[in-house]
C-alpha cells in the first residue's frame, strides 16, 4: 500500500561498507532519530564486503531489528554493493547513503518528501544554495570534485552528480536499462540509466569522514574516467565507439613512427622497417580496440579477430587509396592539390575501417 498525501513513503536506507565499523554506532544513532522522530517505515541495509574489522559483530551488538546486514563475497564494489541492496530492499523508497557520516541523515524526511511530491530522483547536494562542505576539505578536495562533476557534464546538467547521497522510488532500477557501473558513482548510473525526468537537487552539508580513512585513490580515479566511458557509448552510442575508434587510429600514426624510428635507429633496412612500422602500428591498434570501443569482443578468441583486423586495415587501405584516385581523375584541380584528393581517401578509408571492424571483425552478438 502506498503512502497518503501527508504520509511520507516507507524507505530501505542502503549503506554500502568495507571496513566502516567504527562509524556505524553513529551513523546508526542518528538515523534511528530520525526514524523515532517523524515515525518513518524505515529499514537500513548494510551491504558489506567482507570487512575484517568487526563490522558483522558491530552490527549485532546494534540489536536493532530494522537493520539487516548482507556480507557480500563476490563481485566487490560500491557500486555492485548499492546494486544488490535495490534487490534486497522492501520498502517503496530506495535511499542509498555513505556510511562514514559524510551525508547528514537528518535530510532523509525532505528527501522523502520531495519524491512523494513527483520527484523521480533526489539528490542531496553540496553546490546548491543552502549546500556546503567543511572548511577543512581544503582546495585539493574541491578541484577534484568540480573536476570529476565537469566530466559529466555532457550526461547530466545537476550542479553535484558525484555526492552520492540520492533517493528514488523502487520501480525506477526495474524500468531502468541494464546497469553495470564500475567504481563508486552509482548515482550517475542511476540517474542516467533510469532516464529520470524530473531530478531535484536540496542541499546538504557535506561533513568530514566521521573515522577510519577514505576509500578513494587513484585506482577508484580511473574506474571514474572509464565508467563516463561506458556510459557515453550507452547514450552516445556508435557515435562514441566511432569516436574511440577514430583516436585509436590517430594513436597507432604515432606508434607507426615511433616504430620506424627505431628500427631504423637499429639499422633495419629503411623499406623493411617501413613495413615492420605498419604492422606494429596496426597490431597496437587491435589491441586497443579490443581493450575499448569493442571491450565486449575480448570474450571471444582474440587470433581470428586479429587475422579479421588486418583484412579490415587492407581494405581499408584500399578504399582510402581508391577513392583518392578517383577523385584525382574526376576533379582535375585536385592535381595541383592532391591533400584535397587524399583527405578525403583517408576519410573514406576510415568509414570503411570502422564498418568492417565494428560489423565484421568485432560483431556484437
Amino acid at each position: 500500500m502506498g503512502a497518503s498525501p501527508t504520509e511520507l513513503p516507507s524507505v530501505s536506507v542502503i549503506v554500502p561498507t568495507y571496513q566502516e565499523a567504527l562509524n556505524l554506532p553513529a551513523l546508526v544513532e542518528r538515523v534511528e532519530r530520525v526514524r523515532a522522530d517523524h515515525h518513518l517505515t524505515l529499514e537500513m541495509l548494510i551491504m558489506d564486503d567482507d570487512s575484517r574489522d568487526g563490522t558483522e559483530e558491530a552490527v549485532a551488538a546494534l540489536g536493532r531489528d530494522w537493520i539487516r546486514l548482507i556480507v557480500r563475497r563476490e563481485n566487490r564494489g560500491l557500486s555492485a554493493a548499492v546494486l544488490d541492496g535495490f534487490r534486497h530492499a522492501r520498502n517503496e523508497v530506495l535511499l542509498v547513503m555513505d556510511a562514514d557520516l559524510s551525508h547528514p541523515p537528518e535530510t532523509i524526511p525532505e528527501m522523502l518528501r520531495r519524491l512523494r511530491e513527483g520527484a523521480d530522483f533526489v539528490l542531496g547536494s553540496r553546490y546548491v544554495e543552502g549546500g556546503s562542505t567543511e572548511e577543512a576539505w581544503g582546495i585539493l578536495r574541491w578541484i577534484n570534485s568540480k573536476a570529476a562533476t565537469l566530466l559529466a557534464r555532457p550526461f547530466t546538467r545537476l550542479k553535484d552528480p558525484m555526492s552520492g547521497f540520492f533517493a528514488i522510488h523502487r520501480s525506477l532500477p526495474e524500468t531502468a536499462a541494464p546497469m553495470n557501473p564500475v567504481g563508486y558513482k552509482i548515482g550517475l548510473e542511476v540517474l542516467v540509466k533510469g532516464n529520470c525526468e524530473k531530478v531535484v537537487e536540496i542541499p546538504i552539508h557535506f561533513s568530514q569522514r566521521f573515522k577510519g580513512e577514505s576509500k578513494l585513490s587513484l585506482r577508484e580515479q580511473l574506474l571514474y574516467l572509464e565508467h563516463l566511458r561506458r556510459l557515453a557509448e550507452y547514450k552516445f552510442g556508435d557515435w562514441m565507439r566511432f569516436l574511440e575508434f577514430s583516436l585509436v587510429g590517430l594513436s597507432g600514426a604515432f606508434v607507426n613512427l615511433a616504430a620506424l624510428t627505431l628500427l631504423v635507429w637499429f639499422s633495419m633496412p629503411v623499406r623493411a622497417a617501413v613495413a615492420a612500422a605498419i604492422f606494429i602500428a596496426m597490431l597496437s591498434n587491435f589491441i586497443l580496440n579490443r581493450q575499448f570501443p569493442f571491450a565486449y569482443a575480448r570474450e571471444k578468441q582474440w587470433l581470428p579477430q586479429l587475422f579479421g583486423f588486418i583484412a579490415a586495415s587492407s581494405i581499408g587501405a584500399g578504399a582510402n587509396y581508391g577513392t583518392a584516385l578517383l577523385i584525382l581523375h574526376f576533379w582535375p584541380l585536385t592535381l595541383r592539390f592532391p591533400q584535397i584528393a587524399a583527405s578525403v581517401g583517408i576519410l573514406a578509408g576510415m568509414a570503411s575501417n570502422y564498418l568492417m571492424t565494428r560489423y565484421v571483425v568485432f560483431k556484437k552478438p
